[in-house]
């Protein structure tokens, strides 16, 4: 069913599936469990050193401290940050295009990658800051600042997509404009800076993803939760009100959750770019509009990206590397380009 709605926002409804489409959907799931799985296995042995799947083993299961062993635990924490971060950017990508009703959404449209940014060459250039760790907490506060001003100047009670995306668009060349300034002026902050805002899985340790695990689990939780309310404020406003959801509170634990998930992964591994666009694109293909559906298969998919982004990026530069961030700008332009041009990519 389409609801009558301006041509920018028109919508299509999620409709009633019959069961062997849900059991179909159901099989997809797993299916894309066990190409994670794979991913998973894959990060952790190809590097400049490969292992085999015998070392791998003995290295998860059965560490006795030898140089193998050792690879395998560092490349763990590495593995485990990008499951965590390419869920976090997946879902909250995911969460945004249907709160915006903007396809192209991701979560820099917000300016959360903005104000991660800012406050982390903040703490370098006036603080003193040089460890990963210490930019975790800066970048957070930085993300959930900005999103949580992008929801004042959005009309807070009264906030619409279009608003928060004007909020958005503004506050990050603000930001941006900040950013550029500071680190012209300060060499020591271009250089840390510049490794940072490529986007890396390769400063990943246990104490990083100790520090963002509490916010990442809390922000997918909520996300999860909001699938049947967001698939209501996706019918327009009117059609939500009259479905007795509540458009203020939706909103408002849309962006928070939003804010929290990709603050956390951009703190962590720095501003990582197309993956919250290029999945939930993907996985709305065969998913259909449904939220409920959406959102779990994104939080799947998303880390198959973006951890087989990080092998490819070992691969082709052996026996040093490209970030990640590099090889999925590079993998996503030529997406996005795609999506624009498309007739119908204004539709959810």
């Amino acid at each position: 069913m389409i609801v009558d709605s301006p041509p920018e926002h028109r919508t299509v409804t999620p409709t009633a599936a019959s069961p062997k489409r849900h059991a179909i959907r159901a099989a997809g799931l797993l299916v894309s469990l066990g190409i994670l799985v794979l991913v998973a296995l894959a990060s952790i042995a190809i590097g400049a050193k490969e292992l085999s799947l015998e070392q791998v083993w003995h290295g998860l299961f059965h560490d006795t401290g030898t140089y193998g062993d050792v690879v395998v635990g560092e490349r763990l924490s590495r593995t485990v940050l990008g499951l965590l971060a390419g869920a976090a950017l997946g879902l909250s990508g995911a969460v945004l295009q249907a709160l915006t009703r903007n396809p192209l959404a991701d979560p820099g449209l917000l300016g959360i990658n903005a104000g991660a940014s800012a406050a982390v060459v903040t703490a370098i250039t006036f603080f003193g800051v040089t460890s990963v760790s210490g930019y975790v907490w800066f970048a957070f506060l930085g993300a959930a600042a900005v999103g949580a001003l992008v929801w004042f100047l959005g009309g807070s009670r009264s906030a619409t997509p279009v608003r928060l995306a004007l909020a958005g668009t503004a506050i990050s060349a603000a930001l941006y404009g900040y950013l550029q300034a500071v680190m012209i002026m300060d060499n020591a902050a271009l250089g840390k800076m510049r490794f940072w805002t490529v986007g890396s899985l390769a400063s990943a340790t246990d104490e990083t993803i100790k520090q963002v695990l509490p916010f990442l689990l809390v922000g997918t939780v909520v996300a999860l939760f909001l699938a049947r309310p967001l698939n209501a404020v996706a019918m327009g406003d009117d059609t939500a009100r009259a479905l007795g959801a509540n458009l203020n509170r939706t909103r408002a634990l849309s962006m928070a959750a939003a804010t929290v998930l990709c603050g956390a992964a951009t703190a962590a591994c720095g501003p990582i770019v197309f993956v919250g666009l290029m999945i939930p694109h993907v996985v709305r293909s065969f998913t259909g509009p449904d939220l409920r559906w959406i959102l779990p298969y994104a939080t799947i998919l998303s880390p198959v990206l973006l951890l087989g982004a990080d092998v490819l990026g070992r691969i082709v530069a052996r026996p040093s590397e490209i970030q990640v961030g590099i090889v999925t700008a590079v993998l996503g332009g030529p997406v996005f380009i795609f999506l624009v041009r498309r007739r119908r990519t204004a539709q959810l």
